[in-house]
């Protein structure tokens, strides 16, 4: 059917789009009486599971599975979604004795999960009901039943799952939440399962991964001249220069903006017969290899500098310049 411009209310659209979110938040708010004992008893079969959490559904119910089953395994519940369908055809042998069902329907009579339950009762897998419809076949085989029941869609024709499925969504958030929570998951925790984000490389990302090694490292012996140190800062083009004794032994360290001070006290200095020891920053600023990047960022934000010396046991290991860190995209 084809639908002519001239007859057309565009002020509709606006005024259509602030109603359904008027009903999904008025459905939320209802949503909020049914964090519950059942609520509380899926939690506690959820944290001690010593398998994976098995989410089915079927619709726009497993699409909302598929980002619940998502969000379980990203906050440390192991879990994958599983096609009801699917599962009656081969790949209900994904699922092990250890492990606990969430069957996700808004009837609770979707017969491709129906036709399952037997099956789960029989291998004796706790299953766990997401439906609007306490008096369900789904909510009385569950274990336990979680009720997600709105006043109405937000379709004007009371049809297409809305407020309905954002319900479900968001029961789905609410227990993997609380399992965080429980469970003590950490930024760090979450990292391991995302190494490929920005959070990951913020978070697992070491400085030895990225320092600047052997031939790299812009260093000379104490007894060097201003001179030669000035020379070889530009050549290695890091504005740093590390003074170390015999097998890398940190004595200190030189940089450019220790020359600008030099030279702002307005004495003559001869850069041939002047030792770099005596101008340079004794001890200066070091971390352990094993430091995150973030954290050597946050050190170098708070001393003032662009570079930073990696040593372990007072022995340098690499050097570390603003550039390097700005090249992981990790800030």
């Amino acid at each position: 059917m084809t639908t002519h411009l001239s007859t057309v209310n565009f002020c509709h659209f606006q005024k259509t789009g602030k109603a359904v979110l008027q009903v999904v938040r008025e459905g939320l708010q209802q949503l909020d009486q049914y964090i519950n004992e059942d609520f509380v008893r899926a939690c506690e079969i959820i944290y001690h599971c010593r398998g994976k959490v098995i989410v089915m559904g079927i619709g726009k119910s497993g699409h909302i599975g598929k980002k619940i089953a998502s969000t379980f395994a990203s906050t440390g519940t192991p879990s994958f979604f599983i096609h009801p369908t699917e599962a009656n055809h081969g790949d209900l042998g994904m699922v092990c004795s250890n492990d606990i069902v969430i069957a996700i329907s808004n009837s609770g009579e979707s017969l491709e999960i129906l036709t399952l339950i037997p099956i789960l009762k029989r291998r004796q897998i706790l299953l766990i009901c997401m439906t609007s419809r306490p008096n369900s076949r789904m909510a009385y085989a569950a274990e336990v039943h979680i009720c997600v029941k709105v006043p109405q869609e937000a379709c004007s024709l009371g049809l297409v799952p809305t407020s309905s499925s954002t319900a479900t969504l968001v029961m789905g958030d609410a227990l993997a939440i609380a399992l965080l929570k429980a469970k003590k998951f950490t930024k760090e925790d979450f990292a391991l399962s995302h190494p490929g984000g920005a959070l990951g490389r913020k978070l697992l990302m070491r400085v030895d991964s990225i320092m600047r090694i052997g031939d790299s490292l812009p260093c000379l012996p104490p007894d060097a001249s201003l001179h030669q140190a000035l020379l070889k800062m530009t050549s290695k083009k890091i504005g740093a220069i590390v003074i170390c004794h015999k097998n890398n032994i940190i004595q200190g360290i030189f940089t450019d903006g220790d020359l600008r001070r030099l030279l702002d006290v307005g004495t003559n200095i001869n850069m041939h017969n002047i030792h770099i020891s005596t101008v340079m920053t004794p001890v200066g600023i070091r971390i352990s290899p094993d430091t995150l990047v973030v954290d050597a960022i946050n050190i170098m934000k708070s001393k003032n500098i662009t570079c930073i010396m990696i040593a372990q046991n007072n022995k340098l290991t690499g050097l570390v310049h603003i550039h390097d860190i700005l090249r992981t995209n990790t800030i």
